[in-house]
C-alpha cells in the first residue's frame, strides 16, 4: 500500500512538474511574441523617423529657402549709407544680475519695478524703420521701398 501512495505521490509530483514546464513554455511564448511586436514597432518608428529626416533634409536646403525668401519677403540689396559709424554705439546696457548668480531669472524678476524697469534690452524704436536706426546709433539696414 505504501508502494501505490508513493506511486501516486510521483504520477502527481510528475503531472504538476508537467503543467509547471507547460506554463513557462506558454509563458516564454507570449513573451517572443510581446518582443517581435515591439520590435516591429520599432523598425516601423525608425523607418517614419528616417522620412522624417529626409523630409527636414529636404525643406532645409539653402536653395528652397533662398527662393521661398525671394519670393515672400520684399528685400533689396543693403546700401553703404543704411550703416551707422562705429563710435556712435550706445554705451554697454547696465548689468542688472551677477554673472555669477545662482537663479540669474529669479534675480532679474526681483530688480523689476514696473513696467518701465531696465530689463537690459535695447529701448523700443521708433515707428518709422528710416527714423530709428539714427535715434539707436548701431548699425542697422533699413528697407528702402
Amino acid at each position: 500500500m505504501t508502494l501505490r501512495v508513493l506511486n501516486l505521490v510521483v504520477i502527481g509530483a510528475l503531472i504538476l512538474a508537467a503543467a509547471y514546464v507547460y506554463r513557462i513554455k506558454f509563458d516564454s511564448t507570449v513573451q517572443a511574441e510581446r518582443l517581435a511586436k515591439i520590435r516591429g514597432e520599432v523598425r516601423r518608428a525608425r523607418d517614419v523617423v528616417a522620412s522624417l529626416r529626409a523630409e527636414w533634409s529636404e525643406l532645409d536646403s539653402p536653395a528652397r529657402i533662398e527662393g521661398l525668401a525671394k519670393r515672400h519677403l520684399q528685400l533689396k540689396p543693403i546700401a553703404p549709407t543704411q550703416f551707422d559709424s562705429l563710435d556712435r554705439l550706445p554705451e554697454r546696457p547696465p548689468q542688472i544680475v551677477n554673472p555669477d548668480s545662482p537663479d540669474p531669472i529669479g534675480a532679474v524678476i526681483e530688480t523689476l519695478e514696473g513696467p518701465g524697469a531696465a530689463t537690459g534690452s535695447v529701448a523700443t524704436p521708433n515707428p518709422s524703420p528710416a527714423a530709428s536706426a539714427p535715434e539707436m546709433n548701431v548699425p542697422v539696414a533699413v528697407p528702402r521701398h
